[in-house]
C-alpha cells in the first residue's frame, strides 16, 4: 500500500499577530511539506483545489512543479482539479510539465469538487455542473491518451485534432477520478475504466464502502481488468506522539476548519461530542498516536481493499511546525507497520504503469 498526505494550502496562525499568515507563505509551506514528506519516506503528496482566504492553493500544478525541483521520489497529485470549471487541454498541458520536471511522478485526481466558489469566478453556471465535468472528464482522458484528438461538445471549443504538448514520456499520466458521495460518479469512473479515489469525511469510516463496491461491480459488469480498477481513500486526520495528545491537539483546528466551512454552505457548527465519536476506532477522523492510526488504516484496508491511503491534516489553521511533525510520524512510525502487513508494493505496479515512473 501507498501512504500519503493532501492539503488544502490551509493558512496557519502567524505566531506574531495572531492572525492568519500571509497566503504566499502558505503556499511555500506546502512545498517544505512535501519535502519532508519525501524525507520521511511517504509515497505521495496531492493538492486540492480552492479559491478562498483560508485556502489559497488555488492551482496545484505551479506549487507541485516548485517540489519536484526538490524532490526525487514522491509522486505529486491534485486532490482534486475541479475540472468542470477549468480547461481538459490545459490540465493536461500543465500537469504533463509536471511530470518532466518531475522526471515521471505527476498525476492528477479529476473530481467535480465539494466548493463551488470556482464557478463564479470562471464564468460557469452551477445548474451546469454534472454536464460540465462529464464531458471534460472524457476530454481529459481522450487527450492524456493521445496527442491528436478530434473532438466536439457542449462546454468547449471542437478539437480538430491539433497537437497538445508537452506529452509525457512516458505514456498517459495516472488519472483518477475524485468521487465524494455520488453513485452516478462511481459508475462514470467504472465506465471510463478510470481508478476511483474517494473520501470519508464523516460519520462512520466505512461509510463510503458501499459505493467502492458499486464501483467494483460496475466494473466487473464492464469487463475492466483489476489493473483498471484501483481505488483510494483520503481521510481528515492527525497525529501526535500520543492519541490523547493529538485529539486534543487537534480539535481547536478542526472546531474551526467545520465553523468556516459550514459558513460558507450552510453547515451548521460540530459538537465536541461529535468529535469526540468521530476519532474513535470506525470512525471518519482519523486522529491518534501512531500506533493506533496504522491499525485503523489496517482496519479499513480489510473492508476497502483500497491501494493508497493519505490523510489531510492541516485543517484550521493547524501550525505549520504540528503539521509538519505529524508527516514525520505518519512516515516514520505509521508507514512501517502498515507496509510490514500489507507489503510496499507501488500503485504504478499494480496498474500496471511503468515503474520507471518512481
Amino acid at each position: 500500500m501507498e501512504l500519503g498526505v493532501a492539503t488544502f494550502g490551509d493558512a496557519d496562525v502567524d505566531p506574531v499577530t495572531g492572525g492568519r499568515v500571509a497566503q504566499a507563505q502558505a503556499i511555500r509551506n506546502i512545498v517544505e511539506a512535501i519535502e519532508l514528506a519525501e524525507q520521511v519516506g511517504l509515497d505521495w503528496f496531492g493538492i486540492g483545489e480552492h479559491h478562498t482566504p483560508e485556502f489559497p492553493a488555488s492551482s496545484a500544478a505551479p506549487v507541485l512543479a516548485a517540489a519536484a525541483m526538490r524532490t526525487r521520489r514522491i509522486k505529486l497529485s491534485s486532490a482534486v482539479t475541479v475540472l468542470g470549471t477549468d480547461d481538459p487541454v490545459r490540465v493536461y498541458e500543465q500537469f504533463a510539465t509536471v511530470d518532466a520536471l518531475s522526471h515521471g511522478r505527476a498525476e492528477i485526481i479529476a473530481g467535480r469538487g465539494s466548493s463551488v466558489e470556482s464557478f463564479p469566478l470562471f464564468g460557469y453556471d452551477l445548474t451546469d455542473y454534472d454536464r460540465l465535468f462529464s464531458e471534460k472528464l472524457e476530454l481529459l482522458k481522450a487527450v492524456n491518451e493521445s496527442e491528436h484528438v478530434v473532438w466536439s461538445g457542449t462546454t468547449r471549443a471542437p478539437l480538430n485534432g491539433e497537437y497538445i504538448p508537452p506529452r509525457a514520456e512516458r505514456g498517459p499520466l495516472p488519472l483518477w477520478v475524485g468521487v465524494g458521495g455520488s453513485p452516478g460518479s462511481a459508475v462514470r469512473a467504472a465506465k471510463l475504466g478510470l481508478p476511483l479515489a474517494t473520501g470519508v469525511l464523516g460519520g462512520s469510516a466505512t461509510r463510503n464502502a458501499a459505493l467502492v463496491d458499486l464501483y467494483r461491480r460496475a466494473a466487473q459488469e464492464l469487463g475492466n481488468s483489476p489493473q483498471q480498477t484501483l481505488v483510494t481513500i483520503g481521510q481528515p486526520g492527525f497525529l501526535a506522539d500520543g492519541g490523547k495528545r493529538a485529539r486534543e491537539e487537534w480539535w481547536p483546528h478542526y472546531d474551526r476548519f467545520m465553523r468556516t466551512v459550514g459558513a460558507q454552505r450552510g453547515w451548521l457548527p460540530p459538537s465536541r461530542e461529535s468529535y469526540d465519536t468521530g476519532v474513535k476506532p470506525g470512525g471518519a477522523l482519523m486522529v491518534g498516536g501512531p500506533e493506533e492510526v496504522a491499525e485503523r488504516i489496517l482496519a479499513l484496508h480489510a473492508r476497502y481493499g483500497h491501494v493508497r491511503h493519505y490523510l489531510h491534516m492541516d485543517w484550521g489553521a493547524l501550525p505549520q511546525a504540528a503539521h509538519l511533525r505529524a508527516i514525520e510520524l505518519f512516515g516514520t512510525k505509521v508507514a512501517p507497520i502498515v507496509k510490514a502487513e500489507l507489503g510496499d508494493t507501488s500503485v504504478d505496479e499494480l496498474a500496471g504503469r511503468v515503474t520507471a515512473r518512481r
